[in-house]
């Protein structure tokens, strides 16, 4: 089945025809800013082309979303399974409260990527920017795995300010030789080569099967910085008192 879009076209009724298709298969054209596009969805398989806007993908539950353009803020937001493959740059807040499932995205994201990021059992959510991420990445991570691989050519850092600011579980993979800002003291760091951290290998492996411009040995074969809680000095007051 085929959509096309035009800029008046409501949310709410682009949403409604997705949801009501029969077909397991959707490609949406022309898309500019519709907001929750496959909120919720399972079981479908949805190719984007143009720029959705906030919340695609929220409370995802299987669905596997491709983007052929750019996405705006709170990509994934609280999904819980499928795969969101974004070919283009995302906005702020990408995968927030993300449970499960997986978000590639191939260019940059902006603030906050990862807040409040948690696993559950057998539900580890991943997220991988091939580019950069903005400031307080990981904010609050509580599980999951965060990969930044920083295979951006503005000659920006992979990370702004404010990495892992709270961040009480789950992983980054950050790859660099030094760490270009600050990390917090309640951070362990450590550096290896991509290719001795066996998970990461995994996940470089599906992600470049989407992206297979990149030069998946040249990523593995780099230096990348390990990040996680230091349990010997964890954030002990993260919230007020009633």
């Amino acid at each position: 089945m085929e959509i096309n879009v035009d800029e008046n076209l409501h949310f709410q009724v682009l949403n409604r025809r997705i949801r009501e298709s029969s077909e397991r298969e959707i490609t949406v054209r022309g898309i500019i800013g519709q907001r929750y596009v496959g909120a919720g969805l399972s079981d479908k398989v949805l190719n984007i082309y143009g720029t959705p806007g906030n919340a695609l993908g929220a409370y995802l539950n299987g669905c596997d979303v491709s983007v052929y353009g750019n996405a705006q803020d709170a990509t994934g937001d609280t999904m819980n399974g499928g795969k969101i493959i974004i070919y283009g740059n995302a906005g702020d807040a990408t995968g927030y409260a993300m449970r499960g499932g997986k978000i590639y995205v191939r260019g940059n994201t902006g603030y906050r990527c990862g807040i409040h990021m948690k696993a559950f059992k057998q539900l580890k959510p991943v997220i991988v920017i091939g580019g950069r991420a903005g400031s307080f990445l990981g904010e609050y991570q509580a599980g999951g795995i965060i990969a930044v691989l920083g295979c951006n050519t503005d000659g920006l850092p992979i990370i702004n300010n404010f990495c892992g600011t709270g961040m009480h579980g789950g992983v980054m993979y950050l790859r660099c030789d030094e760490l270009p800002h600050r990390i917090p003291a309640q951070i362990r760091r450590e550096r290896k080569r991509g290719a001795d951290i066996p998970e990461l290998c995994e996940i470089v492996e599906d992600y470049c099967s989407y992206f297979p411009d990149f030069d998946k040995a040249a990523i593995l074969s780099s230096n990348f910085f390990i990040l996680e809680p230091d349990r010997e000095n964890p954030y002990k007051r993260m919230y007020t008192d009633n």
